[in-house]
């Protein structure tokens, strides 16, 4: 089966992507309004961008779902304002937090406590982070591009914190241990075989 991707709408190619582009992690991204409402939500489309400097990325949709179709994101807008945002890990653990954040709320609600996880202050940022994540990445807003039907979104870490029983030592994490989620198309996935080739 061969496809043209000017023969077929968005919507299927998204499909294709979504299902194709797999396992993808996911960017738990905790962001605070110019009023004070912190926001929290799950993007899959999330990879780095440069070691040196460390640089992270999202794409966003342009638009809300639902009910919010027609608006811009709150995380997108947030990040727009206040040019700072926490990347929060996502482990298996937590899937059903995640979840729950990704709801389509109206801005002024609060995702942390609709997903029932503790905010934490963070140490750079003004945004917090969550308290249950084991690994936290403050970010500040280093550009954002326009791509299409998305918003890419650059970020660079500035500050990076694990918890003790996930660090394996040497800049190292315990990977088994955070048993990270992963996105496929409609559904998730945990951790499977961990294996290594030789040279």
């Amino acid at each position: 089966m061969n496809i043209d991707p000017n023969e077929i709408s968005g919507k299927e190619l998204y499909k294709l992507l979504i299902g194709s582009v797999i396992p993808r992690p996911i960017a738990w991204i905790s962001t605070e309004s110019k009023e004070g409402v912190f926001n929290l939500a799950p993007f899959s489309f999330f990879t780095v961008a440069s070691a040196k400097p460390p640089m992270l990325c999202i794409s966003i949709a342009a638009q809300g779902k639902g009910e919010r179709r027609g608006t811009v994101k709150d995380t997108l807008a947030n990040i727009r304002e206040q040019e700072e945002f926490v990347i929060n890990f996502v482990p298996f653990e937590l899937t059903e937090p995640m979840h729950k954040s990704s709801a389509n709320l109206p801005s002024e609600s609060n995702e942390f406590e609709y997903a029932e996880v503790t905010p934490v202050k963070s140490v750079k940022v003004k945004p917090p982070g969550v308290e249950e994540s084991p690994i936290k990445m403050e970010c500040k807003l280093d550009q954002i591009i326009r791509t299409g039907s998305n918003y890419l979104v650059i970020g660079e870490m500035i500050h990076y914190s694990i918890k003790d029983e996930f660090y394996a030592g040497n800049y190292k994490t315990d990977i088994e241990k955070l048993n990270p989620l992963a996105r496929l198309a409609g559904n998730y996935a945990g951790l499977g075989d961990i294996f290594g080739l030789s040279d």
